[in-house]
């Protein structure tokens, strides 16, 4: 199928894990579904092999993470109905990775999700036992990381593009795309081109969160444990709300950092992200004209216009970027994007902006190709594609209208991303999906039997506003422990303060009092 070139302002259409830088009991239907009892049972009691592996590549280190000497990996598949209300029908295959307990006597598994949705949880493992190599964490607990089904090495996994197309600047979202926009006929053959190479229109209709979370539980059993220990960032705490409103006496501990708001739905909460980058962009700005040579000036209340002019030029004419590449306006604003989820990535914006001013793209393209995990060899992990296929079943929907006057006013909160073309029409990308958004809004409200929670909300994250994190704690009845930084999530910041909390949680199930904060 062709994909036609478009211009697109940011990949902000996935949250970018920060690493990169969750009469019967309640519960019991949603395991059983439509299906008679004991259906799933074959899924519950399955026992896969574990085999000694290596740690999967980390995007930009030089070579896999060893957390300590001697650390113990290792790699096994689980296997899980493709639709729960079909359970003797087609499976899927979940790719899992587990870190062993430095301890040797792990109480549980601790269960990890890095966000996105899209991006593989087998890589947040090694990198979370990275993190946490001297806590009691990795003394207490097996770390298990596993790709959603859809993500990464779990199959059938989503393919929409190309290698080639990604690197053409395929779209990944219609509300964050430029002048240039999808029509209606390229959303059907957008749809039909992840359908083709995804493996059929089945495995489209099944990649939600609250297939995922089903996943989850099967997982759980098969770890053994009798309740979930779960840790979460950003749409990892949109898996972890869901997980524990389907099941709710299954939960044992859940950490949730960057938390997804519940409560709001899909257009204000794109909005709130874009509120939130520009923020972050107006900060590393004024960073910027402290510092010599500010390729964006002096005066911070002037820099998205000095950017603009930088690069809109792009839309047009692409720049230098090395071996090869060139440097689009797309390119150039995801990776100003990605950089501005952390305070100490703003030196890398700031210098790719001056090698913008000065004809050179090679930082710039460096930092985007980190979200969207390109390879050294020019080949793209399925991430961002993933993305697509989950959002188009757990997103609201929007006809063209809506799209178009969310797009408008996504450009408007977020300017430094503007193309400086007029915006006509837009369309929603998942308009020729065949089934309907299966997540709902608002989710994980009035969970009943729900232990303590535990999420964990930064002042200054820009992408997942610290108000969400109070939202979803409150939601839960949990308790919230706030983090006063400028990056989005802090679960792996290696803080000794927030590794305290988390430690006390997750092993001895003492959350901190009322008013908890620790500083980045």
């Amino acid at each position: 199928m062709r994909t036609p070139r478009r211009l697109q302002a940011a990949a902000v259409a996935a949250v970018v894990p920060l690493t990169l830088l969750a009469a019967c009991e309640p519960g019991a239907e949603a395991k059983t579904g439509a299906a008679s009892a004991g259906a799933l049972d074959r899924f519950y009691d399955q026992k896969p092999a574990f085999e000694a592996c290596e740690p999967p590549p980390t995007p930009g280190a030089a070579e896999p993470l060893k957390p300590w000497p001697g650390a113990k990996f290792e790699c096994a598949r689980l296997k899980v109905p493709l639709n729960y209300e079909e359970p003797d029908g087609k499976t899927a295959s979940t790719a899992v990775f587990r870190v062993a307990a430095r301890g040797g006597k792990p109480t549980g598994s601790l269960l990890l999700n890095p966000g996105g949705p899209g991006f593989p949880g087998t890589s947040l493992a090694p990198q979370a036992a990275a993190a946490w190599a001297s806590s009691p964490i990795t003394e207490s607990f097996d770390l298990v990381g596993f790709d959603p089904r859809g993500v990464g090495k779990s199959t059938p996994a989503l393919d929409c593009y190309t290698d080639a197309e990604r690197e053409d600047d395929a779209m990944i979202a219609s509300f964050d795309s430029g002048a240039d926009d999808w029509n209606e006929q390229e959303t059907k053959q957008l749809y039909e081109q992840c359908a083709e190479r995804s493996g059929g229109a089945d495995a489209l209709a099944h990649v939600g969160t609250r297939d995922v979370a089903r996943d989850m539980d099967v997982l759980r059993e098969v770890l053994g444990d009798d309740k979930l220990t779960f840790a979460g960032t950003s749409y990892g705490t949109r898996l972890g709300a869901v997980y524990a409103e389907m099941f709710p006496a299954k939960v044992r501990a859940l950490v949730l950092d960057a938390a997804f708001d519940p409560l709001k739905g899909s257009r204000q909460r794109r909005l709130e992200q874009a509120s939130g980058l520009q923020r972050s962009f107006e900060q590393m700005a004024a960073f910027c004209s402290t510092q010599a040579d500010c390729p964006l000036g002096t005066d911070p209340k002037r820099a998205t216009e000095v950017f603009q002019k930088l690069a809109q030029p792009l839309v047009d004419k692409p720049i230098p970027a090395g071996k090869g590449r060139e440097l689009t306006f797309i390119k150039a604003v995801s990776g100003v994007t990605t950089g501005l989820y952390t305070k100490s990535t703003w030196p890398m914006i700031i210098k790719g902006i001056a090698g913008l001013r000065d004809g050179r793209g090679d930082t710039l393209i460096a930092l985007r190709d980190i979200i969207h995990e390109r390879a050294s060899d020019g080949t793209y992990s399925n991430a961002l594609e993933a993305t697509i296929g989950i959002n188009c079943l757990d997103e609201e929907r929007n006809n063209p209208a809506a799209e178009t006057a969310l797009k408008r006013d996504f450009i408007k909160a977020a300017p430094y991303a503007d193309t400086g073309r007029p915006i006509t029409e837009a369309r929603d990308g998942c308009e020729h999906w065949p089934v309907q958004p299966t997540l709902g809004y608002p989710y994980a409200t009035g969970i009943k039997g729900l232990p303590d929670t535990l999420t964990v909300s930064t002042t200054g994250d820009p992408v997942t506003p610290y108000e969400g994190g109070v939202s979803l704690a409150k939601t839960l009845g949990g308790s919230l422990l706030t983090v006063e930084g400028n990056q989005h999530g802090a679960a792996l910041a290696r803080n000794s303060c927030i590794n305290d909390a988390l430690s006390d949680y997750l092993i001895r199930l003492r959350t901190p009092g009322d008013g908890a904060r620790c500083t980045l």
